[in-house]
């Protein structure tokens, strides 16, 4: 449902939601003229010190402050930086990730996708394959029943492999 803007006397849809505080849990919703005008105006810093910006940067960026966490995760979080820091060592040594089986690889090569490709993305390139390759759809009718079927098995290949 989209709502009016919530500035006084607008009549046009509140399609730009603006946050009322720096907690953003509540949200003011305006025209688009009236979103820039209060963009324009609104600092998320507003009334605190240079101190308090740059911690709450930090926590905002990296979590808690060092000197806020408990011993054991401070001294955890220092041997981790050292350890990354000072030659690698450690990550060095780890083991590589597992690679996806080989079906799963030539069905990501068939469809011509990448590894990461989404669900969503393999079955527009399924949909767009199986159109061109279709029996009943293909211009060419020469090799499209063979190349149907291993697009079709790609896709349910792929299918086991998402738990679709």
């Amino acid at each position: 449902m989209i709502k009016k803007c919530d500035v006084k006397g607008c009549t046009k849809a509140g399609t730009c939601r603006a946050p009322k505080t720096r907690e953003l849990k509540e949200y003011w919703y305006f025209c688009q003229e009236h979103a820039a005008e209060y963009n324009k105006n609104w600092n998320f810093y507003d009334g605190m010190t240079p101190e308090e910006i740059e911690e709450d940067w930090v926590i905002r960026t990296f979590g808690s402050p060092i000197n806020k966490r408990s011993k054991q995760e401070s001294d955890e979080y220092i041997k981790f930086l050292n350890d990354f820091i000072t030659g690698r060592s450690n990550f060095d040594k780890m083991p590589p990730k597992k690679s996806l089986p080989s079906t799963i690889m030539n069905a990501f090569k068939t469809l011509d996708l990448p590894i990461t490709a989404t669900w969503r993305e393999i079955g527009t390139r399924y949909r767009a394959l199986a159109k061109q390759y279709h029996p009943d759809t293909a211009k060419s009718k020469t090799i499209t029943g063979s190349e149907f079927t291993k697009i079709s098995n790609t896709y349910q290949t792929l299918k086991k492999h998402f738990g679709k």
